[in-house]
């Protein structure tokens, strides 16, 4: 099912959380919501879930306007970050419980149980307590209560966020395959920007309740609309250095001899004469010959197979990320290169 917002807004008295918000899903598409706490995610999926009504705007489910259409009539299944399951049912009467609820045939419910649980794996769990099951337990048999109902939207509320990270990836990559394989039109809210780019099709990150970029998650890493994209996306996050360009020539204070815009940078927004520049910690490479800027190791952390050396020159402070094949020690003076960088104006061009 395709869903369409258009110039959405929702105001609590004072207080706006979604502001004049317009973009479309294609029908089998999984897109994420993403953003910091309190930038309008959850507000945007309960809107649409018709949990909340929109202060302005309309919803639009395959062109049909969702305005007075109570949730339970919007063909939708939810997930949620706290499971909410019923502690006194059996986890095969908490999956089955929708279906009863729309007066399903038993034998259909019986049907829809058994290809659920088995997509899912938890055939050998339906006769517990959801108070018996892991937290990883507990969030499949919720997204099959969901799933049962065979919606033709499914939304996801940060729902791996109480799980530890071995098991969000593994169970993020399950709702993954299980998204395509019934191709069903899904909204994943995260605050997880890894979780994000690992699994959706397109990434509507949001700031203090306004649309920031919509786009594919290589698109918005490598060419970022503004500053608080670029720093959003990333770990380590992008280093940001204060410059000034003068008739083309990038000049940072401090640093003497050295021109990065020998590498064309990235243009993003509208730059004057004050300007941050931008460079990710994986576009860092140590040099041993040429003219290059060099920095002091100060702090080094390693993880795996890759390094993240923190590095001063003067003022400027910078994270590189590199292959673990050196042994690097604190107060090395190294000769950096750039392969990439971003220019972007002084106040990040919202």
């Amino acid at each position: 099912m395709k869903i369409r917002l258009e110039n959405i807004t929702k105001t609590f008295k004072t207080t706006t959380a979604v502001s004049n918000l317009s973009f479309t899903i294609e029908d089998g598409e999984m897109i994420c919501l993403l953003g910091p706490s309190g930038c309008g995610k959850s507000t945007t999926l309960s809107m649409v879930a018709g949990l909340e009504q929109p202060t302005e705007g309309e919803i639009y489910f395959d062109d049909v306007p969702m305005s007075g259409v109570q949730a339970e009539n919007r063909d939708i299944g939810m997930v949620f970050q706290n499971y909410a399951l019923y502690p006194h049912m059996s986890v095969q009467d908490n999956i089955l419980f929708p279906l009863k609820m729309h007066h399903v045939p038993k034998a259909q419910r019986r049907e829809r149980l058994e290809k659920i649980s088995n997509m899912l794996q938890i055939q050998e769990l339906l006769h517990r307590k959801p108070g018996q099951l892991s937290g990883g337990q507990q969030q499949r048999v919720a997204i099959a209560r969901a799933l049962i109902k065979e919606p033709k939207i499914l939304l996801l509320d940060e729902p791996f966020s109480n799980l530890d990270a071995r098991l969000r990836i593994e169970l993020r990559d399950d709702i993954r395959a299980l998204q395509q394989k019934l191709k069903i039109t899904t909204i994943f809210v995260t605050h997880d920007q890894e979780e994000a780019m690992s699994i959706s099709d397109r990434i509507l990150l949001m700031k203090n309740g306004v649309l920031q970029q919509y786009s594919t998650p290589q698109e918005m890493y490598r060419t970022p609309v503004n500053l608080f994209v670029a720093s959003f996306l990333g770990n380590p996050p992008i280093n940001k250095l204060p410059c000034t360009l003068r008739d083309g020539v990038i000049t940072l204070p401090g640093i003497n001899g050295w021109k990065p815009d020998a590498l064309e940078p990235v243009f993003c927004g509208e730059v004057q004469e004050q300007a941050v520049l931008g460079v990710r910690p994986e576009d860092i490479l140590v040099v041993t010959e040429g003219e290059h800027l060099t920095a002091q190791v100060a702090a080094i952390q390693t993880l795996g197979k890759e390094v993240y050396l923190r590095l001063h020159h003067g003022e400027h402070t910078l994270t590189a990320c590199l292959s673990w094949d050196h042994d690097y020690s604190i107060g090395d003076t190294l000769k950096l290169k750039l392969r990439k960088c971003y220019l972007f104006p002084s106040e990040g061009g919202l």
